[in-house]
């Protein structure tokens, strides 16, 4: 009898076994493939963010190196060794999982986990053998895989996933985008650098829907540099695989049709939750008809013993926000009393220019009919962007008109993804937009735009515009 059993090893599984393990309690995990780490680790999150530094350094040595100073020649892609290196990134840091679990003695139990009853899972091997282990408490942290239209078919050779396109067997010619969301311009961004002409089909009027508009104008701009081709507001009506051609239709809002033609298509519109074979119902478990775990604000299901985490309730499908329900979970099942402010946890693009973004975002600002001012600060005006010659994008900065409090951070241009960090810790501890335009930021920094955005939304003094 474990104190408790994690279904599931990605960041929010093996990160909730982790902080059970260490509060004491004998804990196991169980995963249906062979390796650890999940959808992240494995084809989302590490393999993607591999490729796409490897792709955005063939893009400065074709691009900037001469202006730099630096002079190559017979520059070209082995994607064969871009791939392998990802694969060992991959393995590194499913080995680093695996080491954690022996770390903190927790078991590991390879198979599909399934529910017998309320405290019994089924674990199937994949040579059809299963064993029984038995929980007081059990987490489900089964994620999420990709979601698709019903008239799609998915072939997985010319209409792929965000799975294949980690490993494709050559640079497209014509790379075609379903879908304006983060992985499509993350994935559609690695071949765009290498040559690939891309097309985006979105049904949104904006790229990233879900962040701040600002933030999805900025990207188009950058993108339509590397050639990127736009269909917003574009409601995709059939994908035909024609052998080593895709054709893809789509109407526009005026109802009338367009054809476009590629030699792949990325389906990018999204992910689903997967509970799949879960057999949740035998343990009193109730589904949502999202698919989606019931949970309640201590992220209990309908079997109070029983929890759910990550992608597979609601909420953003991010990794960090995972984690964050994990180490909850552990925490609430040890007695203490931990908090998530959900409103703060931050949302990334591994673009390049990055967008980062916490808070909220102008529109909902002006939907829940709250008093704001915005401040903005360009990278074009950074000391530190000039020199690195990354001045694409900028700094908004979204505060209450009364308090001055920080109600939302929106950045798009480099290292965003790291700077939003900041931003976190000042909302967190109720900053006001003042009280950063206050402290001091290295010079020069790209910090220092979190700041000149501070000071402009306090009585519009930026300094260094």
């Amino acid at each position: 009898m474990y104190d408790v059993i994690v279904i599931g090893s990605g960041p929010g599984g093996y990160v909730a076994a982790i902080r059970a393990a260490q509060l004491g309690m004998k804990t196991a995990i169980i995963e249906k493939y062979s390796t650890l780490g999940g959808t992240c680790l494995n084809v989302g999150c590490i393999p993607s963010k591999a490729l796409l530094d490897s792709s955005e350094h063939y893009h400065n040595a074709a691009h900037t190196f001469k202006t730099h100073g630096i002079n190559l020649s017979n520059l070209k892609v082995d994607l064969k060794q871009m791939i392998s290196r990802k694969d060992d990134v991959v393995k590194q840091n499913v080995d680093g999982i695996q080491f954690l679990m022996k770390k903190n003695k927790i078991d590991v139990h390879h198979g599909m986990g399934s529910f017998v009853d309320k405290n019994t899972i089924k674990v199937t091997k994949e040579d059809g053998k299963s064993e029984e282990i038995q929980g007081k408490n059990i987490i489900i942290a089964t994620g999420s895989k990709p979601a698709s239209l019903p008239f799609i078919k998915l072939d997985k050779d010319r209409v792929i996933t965000s799975t294949e396109a980690l490993k494709m067997k050559e640079i497209p010619k014509h790379l075609i985008v379903i879908g304006g969301g983060v992985i499509g311009m993350e994935l559609g961004s690695v071949y765009g650098r290498m040559g690939a002409k891309v097309s985006v089909v979105e049904f949104m009027d904006s790229l990233i829907p879900s962040m701040d508009k600002t933030m999805g104008k900025e990207l188009q701009k950058s993108l339509k540099k590397l050639g990127f081709e736009f269909y917003l507001k574009h409601k995709v009506t059939s994908v035909e695989n024609k052998g080593k051609e895709v054709i893809v239709k789509a109407e526009n809002g005026k109802g009338e049709t367009i054809e476009i033609k590629g030699d792949y298509v990325l389906v990018s519109i999204g992910r689903k939750p997967y509970t799949e074979g879960l057999n949740a119902e035998a343990a009193g478990v109730k589904l949502n008809d999202r698919g989606q775990v019931e949970v309640n604000e201590h992220l209990q299901t309908s079997a109070s013993h029983i929890y759910a985490i990550g992608d597979v309730v609601k909420g953003a499908m991010l990794a960090h926000k995972a984690e964050e329900e994990g180490t909850f979970v552990a925490e609430t099942i040890a007695g203490q009393k931990p908090h998530i402010n959900y409103n703060l946890i931050p949302g990334v693009v591994y673009t390049w220019p990055e967008v980062a973004s916490v808070g909220y975002t102008e529109e909902q600002l002006k939907e829940k009919g709250i008093k704001y001012k915005s401040g903005k600060f360009p990278f074009m005006a950074s000391g530190r962007a000039r020199a690195s010659m990354d001045t694409d994008g900028l700094v908004k900065v979204l505060a209450d008109a009364e308090t001055d409090e920080i109600l939302g951070v929106h950045m798009i241009g480099p290292r965003t993804a790291d700077m939003i960090a900041e931003a976190v810790v000042a909302m967190e501890y109720r900053a006001s937009a003042e009280d950063i335009a206050r402290m001091s930021h290295a010079h020069p920094t790209y910090t220092e735009a979190f700041k000149e955005a501070c000071l402009a939304a306090t009585d519009n003094r930026a300094l260094h515009i």
